[in-house]
């Protein structure tokens, strides 16, 4: 517990810094070594159960996403690559010494992994950079900058973080706490209805709270029902991973962090809660 509670609190300063206040290029190599990061430990689980994949081709992939997303435009360079990474990978992987028996599940292996870990981190750097702040705006409500010195894309990406840590620390403790009924048993035995209510209160607390202190000018309702909605889908990307690793028979993706296990383990929720909040805000900004 007090690894735990010591890494988080040593963490947590540098990463807000990051997706708050960091210039540009600092940002984007940040996302980039988390992608490769969650990618190494997504391999080594890949390894664990016995198959293979195109690792060389999936770094190089989760990366393009993330730099594609530089671009202005929602619809950019990195939903392009991912309909060429789509097409490319299945063709070089022909050019490989793998079993062609094994063939089909390495590419599918290599081609989920990079969009499981390099599309899902690559939103981060959309909603700082292409995703139009008006369309973060309309959808919240905001008509001035609320935080000094932050943007919208900034700011969305503070509530995106606080909503997933709250979540992500409030069902821990409830459900080691007073978690009693199973969620998932076969995929996380540890896992509670309990600890995802919890959970889940908890996220819409300090969303709450954010946008009471931070966003004043933000539609509380909207902030709150986004809240509901990240936090949901979280919750099941955290299930993806437990799922990942159960095939492989590793209880963490890694030991990177003291107290928390692998790097994976702490951005799976993000995995999935970033691009269910990128979809919302599109779909705001399209349809208005």
């Amino acid at each position: 517990m007090f690894k735990r509670a010591l890494t988080a609190l040593l963490l947590i300063p540098p990463v807000l810094y990051v997706v708050g206040w960091s210039p540009w290029w600092l940002f984007l190599l940040a996302v980039i070594a988390a992608v490769e990061l969650g990618l190494r430990e997504y391999f080594a689980l890949i390894r664990q159960m016995g198959l293979r994949a195109f690792e060389h081709l999936g770094y190089v992939a989760g990366a393009a996403l993330c730099v594609g997303q530089l671009l202005p435009g929602v619809w950019n360079l990195a939903l392009a690559a991912s309909v060429i990474f789509l097409l490319l990978i299945p063709m070089l992987a022909l050019r490989s010494s793998v079993d062609l028996k094994s063939y089909l599940v390495a590419t599918a292996a290599t081609i989920f992994g990079i969009l499981y870990i390099g599309l899902g981190l690559s939103f981060l750097v959309a909603f700082r950079f292409s995703v139009p702040h008006q369309w973060i705006e309309s959808l919240f409500g905001l008509v001035s900058a609320g935080t000094p010195g932050l943007g919208a894309g900034a700011r969305v990406l503070l509530l995106l973080f606080l909503i997933i840590w709250a979540d992500d620390t409030v069902a821990y403790f409830v459900g080691k706490t007073v978690g009693r009924t199973p969620f998932f048993a076969r995929i996380s035995p540890r896992k509670t209805w309990e600890g995802a209510i919890g959970g889940l209160v908890g996220s819409l607390l300090v969303a709450w709270g954010f946008a009471h202190w931070f966003w004043k000018d933000a539609n509380l309702k909207v902030v709150i029902v986004v809240a509901a909605w990240v936090g949901i889908i979280a919750q099941f990307g955290d299930l993806v991973e437990s799922a990942i690793k159960r095939g492989a028979n590793q209880k963490d993706s890694g030991s990177l962090l003291p107290g928390h296990g692998g790097f994976l383990d702490r951005i799976d929720s993000l995995l999935f809660a970033a691009p269910a909040l990128w979809l919302v805000i599109v779909a705001k900004g399209i349809l208005g």
